[in-house]
């Protein structure tokens, strides 16, 4: 629809980070995060072939989040139904409990949704994108969007940088290492790769992406995964995380922007929204 900037526009702090591809590394930590609720992982466990097929669903996942962020409202929100009307059919079963759970769950939805906005967010500043404290939290904020996309109450969610420390406070008790959750984070840190990719060097690279992602985690949940949580982490993961934005800086911008943000950036052009 032309003239339609979507749920967050051009002066949106959701543009300007979502257009850095430091995210892709912002997603891996996401995951390594989720992953440590053991019935969010045992809902993925059970109800996904991402085993099988990771790359398909990693692209699934990156198309819906980029379709939210840039395309147009209706198309964010068919987006939106779409995931809800799969969410409702699927169930778990807690593997503690042998209780039946709903994978539409609010605490679990909200679980993915914080991690994943949080990472991107958290990623991309210790990579070296200047945000300030406003533009921080208004991020956050306007990440509520994306929840009620989802199926949340948008006021069930932290929308400032302090109210994602205290949910993360509030969760930690819930959050341990399980069986599943090992597993699926050695799986990621070596899944198979498409078009004999694996006898390359795109295998360590890989592996560097996804040390990378666990040292930017919080000192809390890497001792979660038994390593440590030493400030001397923090700092050689952001060193990482910087030298590897500036790395991605060189790839031409036709590279780096895909589709749904160019069809973006030519309505907001269009229509002079942007500055």
């Amino acid at each position: 629809m032309t003239g339609d900037l979507g749920l967050f526009g051009p002066d949106s702090v959701s543009w300007r980070l979502h257009a850095e591809p430091i995210l892709l590394l912002g997603g891996f930590r996401a995951l390594y995060l989720q992953a440590l609720h053991p019935l969010a992982m045992a809902g993925v466990i059970q109800n996904s072939n991402f085993r099988e097929d990771p790359w398909a669903r990693l692209g699934r996942t990156s198309e819906y989040v980029t379709t939210v962020i840039f395309g147009t409202t209706e198309q964010a929100e068919a987006a939106g139904r779409r995931v809800r009307a799969i969410h409702q059919r699927l169930r778990g079963i807690d593997p503690e409990t042998g209780d039946f759970f709903r994978i539409d769950e609010p605490r679990l939805l909200r679980w993915v949704h914080v991690t994943e906005v949080e990472s991107f967010l958290t990623t991309a500043t210790r990579a070296g994108m200047a945000l300030s404290r406003e533009e921080i939290d208004r991020y956050y904020t306007e990440q509520r969007e994306a929840a009620r996309l989802v199926g949340l109450d948008p006021l069930t969610v932290p929308g400032t940088a302090a109210e994602v420390d205290r949910y993360y406070e509030q969760m930690r008790p819930e959050l341990r290492l399980t069986r599943d959750s090992a597993d699926a984070a050695l799986f990621m840190a070596a899944p198979p790769l498409p078009h004999r990719l694996g006898l390359t060097p795109v295998r360590l690279a890989l592996g560097g992406v996804a040390a990378l992602s666990v040292s930017l985690l919080p000192a809390w949940a890497r001792r979660l995964y038994g390593l440590p949580g030493l400030p001397t982490t923090d700092l050689s993961a952001a060193l990482w995380a910087r030298l590897l934005r500036r790395a991605l800086a060189l790839i031409p911008e036709h590279y780096r922007s895909g589709p749904h943000r160019d069809a973006a950036l030519a309505r907001a052009a269009a229509v002079g929204a942007l500055s």
